[in-house]
């Protein structure tokens, strides 16, 4: 089986993208699993850390929290998010997640559809935290 044509990603072969807080980690994706629907990625955030406001122009974005407790803020309203608590944020729809609880929180996210191109796929609304990092890899095989 080829790179493209692969179904398995295991979570320890992607290193985490700090760029947007965080550690984000693009799994099934175009260039991982040949993915063509949408994309799957883990976020992982510390207490205090945060992923900075960002939306979605053509996707909406799944969410599904494993562990930890989270602030969600949705085009302005706070919502707390526990574990097994699940949202969805609609495409257009500025988002931010911050870790409120005393652990690391954990976070299963599917985006969906894809955009036209990857770099049309997000859009970052506030400064990034570690803006010298390069963006999640999602499209082309890896």
């Amino acid at each position: 089986m080829n790179e493209g044509s692969r179904l398995k990603v295991a979570s320890a072969d992607v290193p985490p993208v700090r760029r947007q807080g965080g550690g984000i980690r693009a799994l099934l994706t175009p260039g991982t699993v040949g993915a063509t629907a949408g994309f799957m990625s883990t976020f992982t955030l510390r207490p205090g850390e945060y992923m900075a406001e960002h939306y979605h122009p053509y996707s909406d974005e799944f969410l599904f929290v494993v562990r930890g407790v989270l602030q969600l803020r949705l085009d302005g309203t706070d919502i707390t998010v526990e574990p097994e608590d699940s949202v969805m944020v609609r495409r257009g729809m500025r988002h931010r997640l911050e870790c409120v609880g005393e652990h690391e929180a954990m976070l299963v996210a599917h985006i969906a559809p894809l955009a036209p191109r990857p770099d049309l796929g997000h859009v970052d609304t506030e400064p990034l935290p570690h803006p010298e990092e390069a963006p999640p890899r999602v499209g082309g095989i890896v």
